[in-house]
């Protein structure tokens, strides 16, 4: 009896696979990796995020944003932490793989060291999503971020007005590689050039301890400054920490308007920061990673509207 029933399971399947046109089937979602399911699209119907740090609260709501979606919406969503190394980024996106996604979302560390292991999460057909963030070389299904050239030349041109041209700044850059330290900086650069007199620039890696130790060492080399930009609000908090010591009035603006920012910038502590609303970027994320899991097109760039936040609008 046995016999018989095995003979008739093989039987059906010759016939499933033969009436697919050689293209396996994926029932319910339970496929293995790299099997196509009927709306054209591998995996078993859960979505991979990938966050570079949770250790950075503007990437805490990034994942709380997309947690909560994921969670109204009923998908499945495997978030994993980087924890700001590229080498562990990797690890965790050919992670997601293996636990066979068909969407991945990844916030990445390193713009550029992240770019082979999502090749290869592409060549399997997975789709792939960059947050915040974009990945150098590989052109992946979506794109969400805001416009940070245009965020960062706000909030200098704001700096300009208040410290006035040709005064002295420093720069707080993100970590090496990352796309929002290079359009950061991209901005910043494109006015301060210009109208101001740049005296450091160095990176404090998007951390506030690391930002505070940096700007000590550009005080003690450079006591004139008169304004620095951050490429992020943790930046922007330490060189606060470290600028409150020397007793001087120095302008810092940051980005990201995380909460402990527009607290500073409506305390007056913080000139200015400008807000990107991460929670939305993952709620963004997460309701495009279902339309693409259901084998449908989205828009290959969607913007996330930037504005400063200053202390007349810091409420």
């Amino acid at each position: 009896m046995k016999i018989k029933k095995i003979a008739a399971l093989a039987a059906a399947c010759t016939l499933l696979v033969s009436m697919s046109g050689c293209q396996v089937i994926t029932i319910d979602g339970e496929g293995a990796p790299g099997e196509v399911g009927e709306n054209g699209v591998v995996g078993n119907g859960s979505i991979g995020l990938s966050v570079s740090t949770l250790n950075n609260p503007f990437f805490v709501s990034l994942a709380d944003g997309a947690k909560a979606e994921a969670k109204e919406k009923d998908v499945e969503l495997i978030t994993v932490d980087a924890g700001d190394d590229a080498a562990k980024q990797t690890n965790d996106v050919e992670d997601l793989v293996s636990k066979n996604v068909s969407v991945l979302i990844v916030n990445p560390v390193d713009s550029d060291a992240v770019a082979p292991a999502v090749k290869d999460a592409l060549a399997k057909g997975i789709k792939v999503i960059s947050v915040d963030r974009v990945v150098n070389g590989v052109e992946v299904d979506c794109q969400i971020a805001s416009d940070n050239v245009a965020g960062a030349k706000m909030a200098t041109e704001y700096l300009v007005e208040v410290i006035g041209e040709g005064a002295e700044v420093a720069e707080l850059q993100g970590t090496t590689g990352a796309s929002a330290t290079i359009d950061r900086g991209e901005g910043f650069h494109q006015v301060a050039d210009e109208k101001l007199k740049v005296t450091g620039s160095q990176s404090a890696d998007f951390n506030r301890a690391t930002g505070m130790t940096v700007m000590e060492n550009l005080l003690q080399a450079n006591s004139s400054i008169k304004g620095v930009f951050a490429h992020n609000d943790e930046m922007a908090l330490g060189a606060i920490e470290a600028i409150a010591s020397t007793g001087k009035d120095i302008k810092v603006v940051g980005f990201d308007s995380t909460d402990d920012a527009v607290a500073a910038v409506k305390s007056g502590k913080m000139l200015a920061t400008v807000a990107q609303q991460p929670d939305q970027m993952g709620k963004t994320a997460v309701d495009t990673a279902i339309t693409l899991a259901a084998g449908e097109t989205v828009e290959k760039s969607i913007p996330v509207e930037v504005k400063l936040v200053t202390k007349d609008n810091a409420e």
